[in-house]
């Protein structure tokens, strides 16, 4: 299954889970509002990377 993956998915998923551990680092410490804001990067880079998967299907 992991062999399917190309580079690209593979560094958006971690920059997406990076984010999301930063995100929650910030929420622990007391940030809320930077934590709420970097947070909604989360599904901004995933949809990032479902689009250029379809753009990459499509040729």
């Amino acid at each position: 299954m992991l062999q399917n993956i190309s580079k690209t998915d593979k560094v958006l998923l971690v920059l997406a889970l990076g984010t999301l551990i930063f995100s929650e680092l910030m929420w622990f410490q007391g940030e809320k509002d930077g934590a709420l804001f970097v947070g909604l990067w989360v599904p901004s880079i995933l949809g990032f990377a479902i689009y250029l998967k379809l753009i990459r299907k499509g040729k």
